[in-house]
């Protein structure tokens, strides 16, 4: 209940999710609390917010359901596959073009298996958003979260051909100062590895986006130079509406793709079928 409640932001529509009437829900997280000796949710009758102690016990509670469904996995006969809900998060341009490509086959083969693909170019946190899994293109800080690389990812600079006709080609970084360059909304510098040492280089355009695809389709458009990955970017230089501009003695910083999970828990069948199949489409 108390796991619900967060997830969902409030008691009834925890209650409504967990088909229990209002009271039989204040109840339940009333009996938590009074055994644990803490108040953990700070709580109206239409929202709620986490004490600290509730902040503080929020990871054991995910990681009690956690290790419960991983036993009931293990007795669970495997025929049938991956059961379950899997919550993942990932950026927007890589659900669309890789993760979503290989959801009908993971539900077509795993008939008890549920997902909920959350497409979000925003940090997520998901230990208290209860994710299970968030797929990242990021340097990754120091946190308690657990992560594992799955591939490299190339990075290049791409404009439409429609661009560089009107504006000619850059050729040192040097010259980006004199470009339209595509960025994520707030971002001032795109990073390079020149000489094998990382250099942050200014850029600006009048066109920024919150997320990859806003700025890749102002690319197509042939508004400016956008820097992507190679898989963002493969089918429009596959049709000739996007071509890769490479810059002298640099290279834009190569980010790999990660899985990071909440929790050293034991991988469930849901999760590894997933992984396995996600992996595969990024070789």
């Amino acid at each position: 209940m108390f796991i619900c409640a967060v997830r969902k932001g409030s008691l009834s529509a925890a209650a409504r999710h967990l088909k229990l009437t209002a009271m039989s829900a204040t109840r339940r997280l009333a009996t938590l609390e009074e055994e644990l000796g803490v108040r953990l949710l700070h709580r109206t009758s239409r929202s709620l917010a986490l004490t600290p102690e509730g902040e503080a016990f929020l990871p054991f509670a995910s990681e009690m359901l956690d290790t419960q469904e991983a036993a009931l996995a293990t007795l669970s006969p495997t025929e049938g596959g991956a059961t379950g809900l899997l919550r993942v998060t990932a950026t927007a341009t890589l659900g669309r073009k890789r993760i979503m490509p290989i959801v009908n086959e993971l539900l077509e083969e795993n008939p008890r298996l549920r997902i909920d693909l959350d497409l979000n170019d925003a940090m997520v946190d998901i230990v208290a958003s209860g994710v299970d899994l968030a797929i990242r293109i990021a340097p990754l800080k120091d946190s308690g979260l657990i992560a594992r690389r799955l591939a490299d990812n190339p990075k290049l600079i791409y404009a439409a051909p429609a661009y560089l006709e009107r504006h000619g080609a850059p050729r040192t970084i040097e010259d980006l100062a004199n470009h339209e360059c595509l960025t994520f909304t707030n971002f001032t510098h795109w990073q390079f590895v020149v000489d094998g040492k990382e250099r942050s280089v200014p850029v600006s355009g009048r066109f920024s986006s919150s997320s990859v695809d806003g700025f890749l389709s102002a690319c197509v458009s042939g508004f400016g130079l956008a820097q992507l990955s190679a898989w963002d970017a493969e089918d429009e230089v596959a049709n000739g509406r996007l071509v890769p501009v490479p810059i002298e003695d640099a290279s834009p910083r190569d980010l790999a793709i990660w899985a990071v999970f909440p929790s050293r828990r034991q991988v469930l069948p849901k999760l590894r079928v997933f992984l396995e199949r996600f992996q595969k489409s990024l070789a």
